[in-house]
């Protein structure tokens, strides 16, 4: 073999070699022979670029190949994406082709969601695409009823603080930090006596201490107290006070009744008016013997008698 033929050779294999990398790069293997090319057309397509992955239940099977513009006039702006699909995996033409992001840093994806009823599909056919929600569209959902809540509670907000705004003058400012500062001065008095108190229970601990075991002890004695108290036999005491009662109610209908010289003195008008005047004549008498004694004590040495009774005038 010439040398000249050998150059030629190893040329062409370079050539066919990059070729075969260049279209490899792309993602199109030209060697696969096997592989399936289908379209799929949407409004959007969400990040979606040539070379993206295709899978099937997360199983890599081929690669998007190109993406370009409908052309047709009522189809405008949409987008027809071409991919192809070397396993032999088969599916319906009733199945999605979805467009998803596997995470919030990475470009979408295709996934073929396979439906197994219905004609299979084949290289060439047109099949149904959707977009997948992704996380940021669905936040951003939920987060516009909440956009509006916050507007309305920022523009409460500014109204409050407004009327904050108009309150707190320079006077009512001055009010308040006056406030605080006897507030402050309160509390500092408030911790002196606490700080004295603190000291005069360390200085009169012995005294609190002997105070405590005295209450201690007086707690234990009337306990004491209580339990002489519970052994007490108080239905007789009380049984006894009772006949008490009964005598006395008893005693006290007798005289009431003029029974007995109690009852006759207290009932009896005549016997009352006998002991007043024989009061009167002994008082009488009694005033007399003081006045006039020699007339009822009579001491002579020489036994000389003694004058006769004279009748003292009455007032």
């Amino acid at each position: 073999m010439s040398k000249e033929l050998k150059v030629g050779i190893i040329a062409v294999v370079i050539v066919v070699g990059f070729i075969w990398g260049f279209n490899f790069l792309k993602g199109t293997n030209l060697f696969d022979t096997g592989t399936r090319v289908f379209k799929v057309e949407y409004a959007k397509i969400g990040g979606l670029s040539k070379s993206s992955p295709v899978t099937i239940n997360g199983l890599k099977v081929g690669k998007v190949d190109k993406i370009e513009f409908n052309t047709t006039p009522e189809k405008k702006g949409y987008l027809i994406v071409t991919f192809h699909v070397e396993n032999d995996f088969e599916f319906s033409k009733n199945s999605l082709v979805q467009i998803y992001s596997p995470n919030p840093l990475s470009g979408s994806s295709l996934a073929i969601i396979p439906d197994y009823n219905g004609e299979a599909a084949v290289s060439g056919d047109f099949l149904t695409g959707e977009m997948e929600e992704s996380l940021f569209t669905s936040i951003g959902e939920r987060l516009d009823p909440l956009q509006q809540k916050i507007e309305k509670v920022l523009v409460s907000a500014d109204t409050l603080f407004g009327g904050i705004n108009k309150i707190l003058n320079e006077k009512t400012i001055s009010e308040v930090n006056r406030s605080i500062t006897d507030l402050s001065a309160t509390i500092h008095q408030l911790r002196s006596t606490v700080s004295t108190v603190n000291t005069m229970i360390v200085e009169n601990k012995e005294s609190l201490k002997n105070s405590i075991e005295n209450t201690k002890n007086i707690t234990e004695n009337f306990s004491k107290v209580s339990d002489s108290l519970a052994s007490v036999n108080f239905n007789e005491i009380i049984k006894n006070a009772e006949n008490a009662i009964s005598n006395f109610n008893s005693v006290s209908e007798k005289i009431n009744s003029g029974e007995g010289t109690v009852g006759k003195l207290i009932n009896d008008k005549n016997m009352y008016n006998n002991l007043e005047a024989a009061t009167k004549e002994l008082e009488q008498l009694l005033r007399d013997i003081k006045l006039n004694p020699k007339r009822y004590i009579h001491f002579s040495i020489f036994g000389k008698s003694p004058d006769s009774y004279e009748e003292s005038p009455k007032n």
